[in-house]
């Protein structure tokens, strides 16, 4: 059984069970060492003729209604004391996944997603194992050991005291191994960590292993990969098993001495008045045979608490991560407009020194459609991540209908903008709940999803598939075209008919014809609304009512497409370059 700030919280909630589970356990441990008192009855009676067949009948019955106390008990501690576990076990796991929801992206940018997987797995289920093992084990190691350690001495407490004595030395050996299982488990779970997380990368990417011929050598990576975790499994279970071999050595040398010594003690007193009789000798070999289990439960409760222990501090690295991008200090707002400033903004990532965006000035009114170009790493993205809130900034650098972002409600501020990707990432779901992804799932809504798909041009697609809207995609949308990806996603951003729409790059895999029908589609329905698209090709943005060029973190001007093309070079480079790109295809 384990302690800490995580799991303290969730023992008191379920007080209940845990009392409820450790009563019952203590009252199976009492009546469990009364059956050996009536068995010794009858040994002894049987021995010395006194046995009647009514007294047999008595004891059959005694012993019946034990056995049943026994088994209604058993089933009473394991649904309290392990149904506690489970239940702290979900409520941890639920605790993990809202925190993680919460954090940024500089700690996704440092921590895999396989990896993360192994925390929800194998570390909660160590930790489940100590709650609700653990505390069977201890309570048993405590009540029952002490109980039957007592009845032993009330025996014979010359024979309990040599009996017990190899007991101390294996106290010392499991303290010390107890650090070692520790390390030894910790090394284990992150061997299997990165083993996992090496797993769900080329999962995830196996289009593109296949487009490279990397099968192989992938191959030969994971063959590294598991060969490491199954190096770090064997070295824990090897000192798992040394120290069961080590606890049945003890036991069986004990044994030994019991049978030693009471056959000697059986044989020196008969006739006397201290006689030891064959029904003392069963008695007690059965009080020790009761105490096998505390001893073993000791051992195992190292072996458990070790693992669970290791992986508690695993899971509290991430439940103690800091919340960095979060509400403080902000103000009331009924709805976000779509006015844009930022101001003198200048930004570098958190741990890195590189400024991103170097004094950006630039304003978008309410109802404009703005479109950001600029060369590759220049900042677009960075620009719209920072208006989603994905990461701080300095105060009053962005604002957002006059009012710094940085008191706006983060939650309302994303919900009242709707925001395509460039990877255009989609659910394993299907088509219907992936555009719907955004709105309120109260009532009838597929109209809305019909309404969005017609605007994205991707309606006409999805209903030549089998099952149409219900059609199941795979994971990030593997059965999907690329064009089709970032159509199924526009979709998803307009459907929540946002106050602010980014399209971050989002038409660059469809055809010239299927993106002038999107971009008129939007001029049609974002009438008032703010609309902001990132884009490589000067087609996608050069009706819009303003455009801003970006070059190394910096807005190198402002200006409708006509005034960009009679005033700045660097613009009417990208447009000649794109014409020339053009006419050569079109050869």
């Amino acid at each position: 059984m384990i302690f800490g700030k995580t799991l303290n919280k969730y023992y008191i909630r379920f007080f209940h069970f845990f009392l409820i589970g450790i009563t019952a356990l203590i009252l199976i441990d009492f009546f469990q060492l009364k059956i050996p008192e009536v068995v010794r009855g009858v040994i002894d009676g049987l021995t010395e003729g006194t046995m009647t067949k009514e007294l047999i009948v008595d004891s059959v019955k005694m012993l019946f209604t034990y056995a049943l106390i026994i088994v209604v008990g058993r089933f009473i501690w394991r649904y309290f004391i392990l149904g506690a576990s489970r239940r702290i076990e979900f409520g941890v796991r639920n605790e993990m996944f809202k925190h993680c929801e919460k954090l940024d992206q500089e700690f996704y940018q440092k921590n895999k997603t396989g990896g993360l997987m192994a925390y929800f797995i194998n570390d909660l289920e160590a930790v489940r194992m100590s709650i609700g093992f653990g505390t069977i084990m201890v309570v048993d190691a405590a009540f029952l050991g002490s109980l039957a350690f007592y009845k032993m001495i009330r025996i014979d407490v010359k024979m309990t005291l040599i009996a017990v004595s190899p007991l101390i030395l294996l106290a010392i050996i499991a303290g010390f191994l107890s650090r070692l299982l520790h390390k030894r488990f910790r090394l284990r779970q992150e061997a299997f960590e990165q083993m996992s997380d090496f797993v769900n990368e080329n999962m995830s990417g196996i289009q593109v292993i296949k487009a490279f011929a990397r099968e192989p050598k992938e191959i030969i990576e994971f063959l590294k990969a598991n060969e490491n975790n199954r190096s770090k499994t064997f070295s824990f279970m090897k000192l798992v098993v040394v120290v069961e071999i080590m606890m049945r050595f003890f036991i069986t040398v004990i044994v030994i001495i019991i049978l030693a010594y009471g056959g000697n003690l059986i044989k020196n007193t008969i006739g006397t008045a201290s006689e030891f009789t064959i029904g003392m000798l069963f008695e007690y070999i059965s009080y020790f045979m009761a105490m096998i289990w505390p001893m073993i439960a000791v051992v195992r409760v190292i072996q458990i608490n070790s693992s669970g222990k290791a992986s508690l501090e695993r899971i509290n690295n991430i439940l103690n991560e800091d919340v960095k991008v979060k509400d403080e200090e902000v103000v009331d707002v009924e709805e976000i407009r779509g006015d844009i400033q930022f101001k003198n903004l200048t930004f570098s990532y958190p741990g890195s020194e590189v400024k991103q965006l170097v004094n950006v000035s630039f304003e978008i009114k309410k109802g404009e459609t703005v479109g950001i170009i600029g060369r590759t790493g220049c900042g677009k993205t960075t620009l719209v991540d920072l208006l989603m809130r994905v990461y701080n900034i300095q105060s009053n650098s962005l604002f957002i209908d006059g009012i710094d972002i940085m008191r706006l409600p983060i939650r309302e501020l994303r919900r009242s903008i709707g925001y395509v990707p460039q990877d255009g990432f989609l659910f394993s779901d299907n088509l219907y709940n992936n555009i719907a992804l955004g709105i309120d799932r109260n009532g009838d809504y597929f109209d809305k999803v019909i309404k969005a798909a017609i605007l994205s041009d991707v309606n006409k697609n999805i209903q030549e598939f089998k099952e149409g809207y219900e059609t199941v995609i795979g994971e990030r949308g593997v059965t999907l075209s690329g064009g089709q990806k970032q159509r199924v996603a526009i979709a998803r951003a307009l459907i929540k008919d946002p106050s602010i729409l980014i399209l971050d790059d989002s038409v660059s895999a469809v055809d010239t014809k299927t993106e002038e029908t999107i971009l008129e589609n939007l001029g049609n329905v974002r009438s008032g609304k703010t609309t902001i698209v990132i884009a490589h090709r000067i087609s996608s943005i050069k009706n819009a009512d303003k455009i801003i060029l970006m070059d190394e973190g910096k807005v190198l001007d402002v200006g409708t497409h006509m005034e960009l093309i009679s005033r700045c070079e660097l613009y009417l480079d990208i447009v000649n370059r794109q014409k020339l790109e053009d006419e050569i295809e079109g050869l």
